[in-house]
This record gives structure tokens, C-alpha cells and sequence, in this order.
């Protein structure tokens, strides 16, 4: 069996602040669960993050604080800390007297960063290099990712939204992942879908799975994967929160041409005759970026 644990980077609707929606599934067999999730715990533990719920984009912003600290990179872990929420704490009371709005915001940046203000912006940077590096070294992982450019995406020509595109997509490239398992094993292998516990999505994902099992995908029969979504909280499992990176890492990629994060887990992307198709970039017509060009 394998487990595909379920993220998404960016927002789906065409007004907000992305220019990309992606949606990727991250499909490691069960016998190594126990495996990966300790290679994230050693990491977690060099950066004392072992209690913490990795959320890539909070943890890899600049805060504006510590460059204002002097010496910052210089102090202890615990000074650090006591530092930035001093900071904090006037920079708080300021804002309530002055901007409400401003005030409302920023208050909501710190608690989303505060268990990570005793790093640097490099060691943050640092640790999410490594676990890239180590999600790049699980060959038995397969990488699964609709990347929808909001931006030339027509909803009039399409009967789906962007969630349920994508949410198809994904579980259609898992299936057939499922069906070439078994068919190099020689047993039937089956799948089942770990999704963080958006309440946005449940529902709707937890419907087009009946769909599916029901009528099948526009592409696929739905025949290794069993049940519908199980959806946890993300804080709960370090999987979901690699899945977060690797959406993340993707979405960065294609709209920011940033590569770091991206060239190590692009490595999981499941493969077909040496191409990467996992990941597909919609629509893909006259792309030049990594993804559209594996296909080809």
C-alpha cells in the first residue's frame, strides 16, 4: 500500500495574490512510513524544531525584527528569542494606538513565525534545504502536482473549478502509479489519500472521491484506490507538512524562477520512459519551464 499525503500552494480563486494554484500529492509505501518520518524528525531535532508544524512560506520569510537586533546571528538561541519578542511586544502596542488594520496583520505574522524567530534567515533557508535534500534522497517516493497558471486558465471552457481540476488530476496520475506498483510486483497494490484538514476542501474532496469511485475519472478508472480522503491536521504528521513544501517549492518555481527548493524535489517526480510527467504545468502550450519541457 501507499500512502499520498495531500497540500496545496497558493489560493485557487483568480484574484488572489498567486498567479499559480498547486496541488501535490507526495505517495510513499506504508513499509517506509516509520523511515521517512524519523529522517524528518533528526532534521527537526538540528534546528530544534522537533515540536513544531513546518509551514514553508512562514518559515522562509524575512523577519524585518531580527535584522534590527544588533549582532543578532551572534546571540544564543534563547536570547534571540527573548529579543524579537521584546520587539514584538512594542511593536504591537505601537500599531494598536496608530493602524488597526496594519495592527490586525501583524499581529497575525507573528503568531504564524513565532516558533521559528530563534533561527537566522539562513539557518531557516538551511533547514529547508536539507529536508529538500533528504525528500530528493527517498527514491521509493513518487511526487504527483497539477500546476494551474490562474492567469490563463478559462473557466468558461471547463466544467471544473480549479480545485476539482487539480484534486483529478492528482488522484488520475496516483492511480496509474498504483496500477504500474503492482504491475512490477505482481500483486495488486492499492492506495489511500492523506489530506491536511482544510474545511474548505474537505467536503468538496471528500464528494468528488465518491464521484470517482462511483464513475470514474474523465482519464481513469479508479481501481487501487480505496475509500475517500482521510484529512488531519497538519501539525499532526511531518508528511503533510512535506507535502507543503514540496507545493510550495513548485509554486515558487513558476512564479518566481526560484530553483533551490525546487531542483531536489522535482527529483520525485513520478517517471515514465525517463520522463518526469507527475508534475504536469496547465496549460503547458508553449511553456519552456522544466516541468512542460519533461514531458516532451
Amino acid at each position: 500500500m501507499l500512502l499520498c499525503y495531500i497540500d496545496e500552494s497558493g489560493t485557487p480563486e483568480t484574484t488572489g495574490n498567486t498567479s499559480h494554484y498547486i496541488l501535490a500529492g507526495l505517495a510513499i509505501p506504508v513499509n517506509r512510513w516509520k523511515e521517512a518520518e524519523l529522517d524528518i524528525t533528526i532534521i527537526k531535532q538540528k534546528y530544534s524544531l522537533e515540536h513544531t508544524e513546518i509551514h514553508t512560506a512562514w518559515l522562509l520569510r524575512k523577519y524585518l525584527e531580527q535584522s534590527k537586533i544588533p549582532r543578532f546571528e551572534t546571540l544564543p538561541r534563547d536570547k534571540r528569542i527573548y529579543e524579537v519578542q521584546k520587539y514584538r511586544k512594542a511593536e504591537l502596542l505601537r500599531l494598536q494606538k496608530t493602524n488597526s488594520k496594519i495592527f490586525k496583520q501583524t499581529k497575525k505574522n507573528y503568531k504564524e513565525t513565532e516558533k521559528y524567530i530563534h533561527l537566522t534567515h539562513n539557518e531557516r533557508n538551511q533547514f529547508m534545504i536539507e529536508l529538500a535534500q533528504t525528500v530528493s534522497s527517498w527514491t521509493y517516493a513518487r511526487l504527483f502536482a497539477e500546476c494551474i497558471d490562474k492567469i490563463k486558465y478559462d473557466p468558461n471552457r471547463s466544467t471544473n473549478s480549479i480545485t476539482e481540476q487539480a484534486f483529478e488530476q492528482v488522484i488520475t496520475r496516483f492511480q496509474i502509479c498504483l496500477q504500474n506498483f503492482s504491475r512490477n510486483m505482481n500483486s495488486k497494490q492499492y492506495g489511500i489519500l492523506i489530506h491536511d484538514n482544510n474545511e474548505t476542501v474537505a467536503k468538496k474532496h471528500t464528494d468528488l472521491m465518491k464521484t470517482f469511485h462511483e464513475k470514474d475519472t474523465f482519464w481513469k478508472n479508479i481501481e487501487n484506490i480505496i475509500e475517500t480522503p482521510l484529512f488531519v491536521n497538519s501539525n499532526l504528521t511531518s508528511m503533510i507538512q512535506i507535502a507543503d513544501l514540496c507545493a510550495y517549492s513548485i509554486r515558487r518555481y513558476l512564479e518566481n524562477n526560484e530553483t533551490e527548493l525546487f531542483d531536489l524535489i522535482f527529483q520525485r517526480a513520478d517517471t515514465k520512459n525517463q520522463k518526469r510527467v507527475g508534475i504536469r504545468h496547465f496549460p503547458g502550450s508553449g511553456c519552456s519551464c522544466i516541468i512542460c519541457q519533461s514531458h516532451k
